[in-house]
């Protein structure tokens, strides 16, 4: 359990030097005039998005390591999520199966 906490406390210091980096970068906004397209627009519409994903991750993160009597246990079922899943998704709250059930619901 305490390596995985590492994992995932180093996980949080590098989203959150990435979101701050994100900001700083949002906060020069792009010209939206009528007529004048600015390329510049897609990349800051991009990195908002990128930015509220990583906002999620983040919170999702601190999550976890404010309960850890929960980390590893698939929120659906119940189950042990596999060592080498939360190897690759320290952050994941859903074990294989439930995640591939979960994916073709919603598809």
């Amino acid at each position: 359990m305490e390596d995985r906490t590492i994992i995932l406390q180093r996980e949080l210091e590098q989203l959150r030097a990435q979101i701050a980096a994100l900001e700083r970068a949002l906060q020069e906004t792009p010209d939206y005039g009528l007529g004048r397209g600015d390329p510049a627009v897609t990349q800051w519409e991009l990195d908002y998005a990128l930015l509220q994903q990583l906002r999620e991750r983040a919170a999702n993160l601190e999550r976890l390591l404010s309960d850890k009597s929960s980390y590893g246990i698939c929120e659906r079922c119940g189950e042990q999520i596999h060592p080498d899943r939360l190897a690759v998704l320290p952050d994941t709250r859903l074990c294989a199966r439930c995640a591939r059930e979960e994916k073709a619901r919603v598809l």
